[in-house]
């Protein structure tokens, strides 16, 4: 659980080969001026480089951006990886070009918040601010 006093730390992460950034870095803007800290690993990161950067920076959440297609295979990995190291404590939220019939199986693999195209950034600072107060 989030201390209110604390402020919410953020990892962004693109993984896979996909580089278009502008709405991860959008997003990151938005959450910073928002008042919370963020890390922005940048595009074509791995699962496990994303893993790796966000058990090191202590984030509560692990944003991840796709355009690719590939949000599916990507996030499982990234879930997968995070329960194999006993991770429980890390929110995911996943944004980008998402088809809502993805949905319920990224919340089966236990995101908690998806995103799709043209998402208002009060939204996702406000839902992020919400997860973040859940045990």
């Amino acid at each position: 659980m989030h201390s209110s006093k604390e402020r919410i730390r953020v990892l962004i992460a693109k993984i896979g080969l996909d580089g278009h950034e502008m709405g991860a870095r959008l997003v990151s803007l938005a959450l910073m001026n928002d008042g919370m800290e963020v890390i922005y690993t940048g595009p074509r990161q791995s699962p496990e480089s994303v893993v790796a950067a966000a058990l090191q920076e202590d984030v509560n959440v692990i944003g991840l951006s796709f355009l690719s297609g590939a949000h599916k295979e990507h996030t499982a990995s990234l879930v997968s990886m995070l329960k194999n190291k006993g991770v429980t404590n890390i929110k995911i939220v996943v944004g980008g070009i998402i088809p809502s019939s993805d949905e319920t199986f990224l919340r089966s693999l236990g995101v908690d918040a998806v995103f799709g195209p043209g998402s208002d950034t009060r939204l996702i600072s406000q839902t992020i601010r919400e997860i973040c107060t859940k045990p």
